[in-house]
């Protein structure tokens, strides 16, 4: 009888947390509702930010870099003005670098403050096209600053581009390097008498690993180690060129670190300082004396300078639309069929804005910017089928590839007439996987049984049954094919031979100075390049770049913060009552386990890489 009254408590109890949960998200949906209409009324009516005649151009980022925005988050951005501080927001790439190229031919702009503080980790690639900005704004003759209390890893990498470094005196440099972890759930799933059934080709097609095994495979650690250390030599190459310092400096044995850090009683500071990593090391008061002295005073106690994102509205280009524009596609995040929003490459939107492309006259050449670890093998089919088309159109098709293009994201970019990556681009997994995880043994011992009669050995395979061994088998054959569809691509295009195609994928991650070397790419070279070279196959003398997407409306961005807020009451409910410092390994089961569960190939058929997405900086 007890065991009855307690199970239906637990019951109550798990419906009055339901309805206690309902009743807050209602009530906080409706005061993010509140909050939006009060930040769109003002940023609608507010005024742009005069330049003063002459300052220092502040490049104060906040937030992650990425290649296309998904969402200004409004009530963060009231927030962060409400507090006088820099909004906190996605900053796209490419409008970072065309801030910074303004700034160096104008006038009014006497020099460059790097403060990096906010901003989060972000990928070489995008960190070293930044970095060709901050050089060309060097060579106009003006002098960069970077300033911070500590640098991570990338702040570090920009940082490191400027004149003169100046840091706390309380601060660090923090370079742990580049790493790819990620959880292993074998043994966890066995317990759970959860079976995993795995269909794959390619030796090194590791996406499935954490499902079926409890550590790295050696073929997966030869690939990733060669890749990580790749990444690794071209940071500490670039830093060490820029600081005038000894390359096996940065990557010192740590026997070696600990003798040296024992030498300055465990200060960071001033190891960073004896490293030559760091030119002074200085309080924030000192540190505003001499930028005044520098670029003149406010007269407020401070020196003449606007914030990036005050000078980035000054910088957009209000010429007419040209008759030869060049379009850029950007294809950035997983790859899943259907129509996404920005943030996520949908096979159904992003073939919409090729096909947009293919039929305006004004377009005579299309760049598609590639920034994903793919996804969907059908989506990236849908992807590739308009490359083809805008190609029969007459139109060249240039692929930019940023930090990554791997797996679908190569599959997308094969048939285009020009390939470019860089050198620390992430590409390759060339390869396919499904994975289907069934539940009948635990439901076994639960004393649940699934039984029944069907027309056909496919009728009743679920999540619930034992998977035939014969229907196991039809679906590696499809996955075989898909395999062979693959790299027929790869062979038809790329001018090789089957075989040699196949010897070159096998799930394999390579990074872009390989790729040039295996044939997969054209040509290492940046954005930059991937306009010369869609200029020069379209022939135009002039041209305008034309950025295909559709901005997120007022309503529509209210929207995801809805989305968002319902995910963080959910997510607090279910690990509110959990220890902080185990809160976030929860989270990342979670995550990993349902990562399957975010995509949805119609025949379950992926190109993706998860450790190509997984690298920690």
């Amino acid at each position: 009888m007890k065991v009855i009254f307690k199970g239906i408590g637990k019951i109550f109890r798990a419906i009055w947390k339901l309805i206690s949960f309902t009743r807050q998200l209602i009530l906080n949906l409706f005061f993010l509702f509140f909050i939006g209409l009060i930040f769109f009324a003002f940023s609608q009516s507010g005024e742009k930010p005069s330049l003063p005649e002459k300052a220092a151009l502040v490049l104060d980022l906040s937030g992650p870099i990425v290649e296309q925005r998904t969402y200004i988050n409004p009530v963060d951005q009231l927030t962060s003005s409400a507090l006088g501080q820099p909004p906190v927001q996605e900053n796209v790439l490419f409008d970072i670098v065309d801030t910074i190229r303004a700034a160096s031919t104008d006038n009014r702009i006497t020099g460059l403050v790097l403060n990096l503080k906010g901003m989060a980790e972000t990928n070489l690639t995008k960190l070293r096209y930044i970095a060709k900005a901050i050089e060309e704004f060097k060579q106009a003759g003006k002098p960069v600053y970077a300033v911070g209390d500590n640098y991570k890893q990338s702040q570090y990498y920009l940082s490191s581009y400027a004149d003169k470094v100046f840091m706390s005196p309380d601060g660090g440099v923090l370079l742990t390097g580049y790493g790819s972890y990620t959880l292993y759930y074998k043994s966890l799933l066995e317990k759970l008498d959860i079976n995993t059934h795995v269909f794959r080709v390619g030796t090194y097609k590791s996406f499935v690993e954490p499902y079926t095994r409890d550590s790295m495979s050696d073929a997966a650690r030869e690939a990733n180690t060669t890749w990580l250390n790749q990444l690794w030599a071209a940071y500490t190459t670039d830093v060490a060129k820029n600081r005038h310092i000894d390359v096996a400096s940065l990557t010192p044995e740590l026997s070696s670190f600990v003798e040296q850090l024992k030498s300055v009683k465990g200060d960071f500071a001033k190891l960073s300082l004896k490293m030559g990593l760091i030119d002074e090391l200085i309080t924030r008061p000192a540190l505003s004396q001499k930028l005044i002295e520098e670029f003149g005073s406010d007269g407020e106690n401070s020196f003449n300078q606007i914030s990036y994102y005050d000078y980035l509205p000054t910088v957009f280009n209000t010429d007419l639309p040209s008759p030869n524009q060049v379009a850029v596609v950007v294809a950035s995040g997983a790859i899943v069929d259907g129509v996404q929003r920005q943030g996520t490459v949908g096979g159904d939107s992003t073939a919409a804005l090729l096909r947009e492309a293919r039929l305006d006259d004004d377009v005579k050449a299309v760049i598609l910017r590639v920034d994903s670890p793919g996804g969907s093998a059908f989506a990236s089919e849908v992807i590739r089928n308009e490359v083809d088309a805008l190609k029969l159109a007459g139109k060249p098709v240039v692929v930019s590839m940023s930090s990554l293009a791997a797996s679908g994201g190569y599959w997308i970019s094969s048939s285009a007439d020009k390939i470019l990556a860089q050198p620390t681009t992430i590409t390759g997994s060339i390869g396919i996987f499904a994975i289907m995880t069934t539940f009948e043994k635990g439901l076994e011992n639960m004393g649940i049984y699934n039984d029944g009669v069907g027309t056909t050995p496919f009728s009743g395979v679920g999540v619930t049954r034992k998977l035939p061994d014969g229907v196991a088998e039809v679906f590696q054959l499809g996955i075989e094919h898909g395999y062979q569809r693959f790299i027929g691509l790869v062979s038809q295009y790329r001018n090789m031979s089957l075989e040699e195609a196949d010897k070159i994928a096998q799930g394999r991650v390579w990074t872009g100075q390989d790729a040039l070397k295996l044939g997969l790419v054209d040509q290492l070279g940046d954005f930059d390049d991937a306009i010369a070279a869609a200029v020069e196959l379209a022939k135009l003398d002039s041209y305008e770049l034309r950025w295909m997407e559709e901005p997120l409306s007022p309503a529509e961005m209210l929207l995801q913060e809805f989305a968002s807020e319902a995910r963080t009451q959910l997510m607090s409910m279910v690990f509110g009552e959990l220890p902080a410092a185990i809160q976030p390994i929860t989270q990342q089961v979670v995550t990993d386990l349902t990562t399957l569960s975010n995509f949805n190939d119609p025949k379950g058929q992926y190109a993706f890489c998860l450790n190509c997405s997984n690298i920690e900086k």
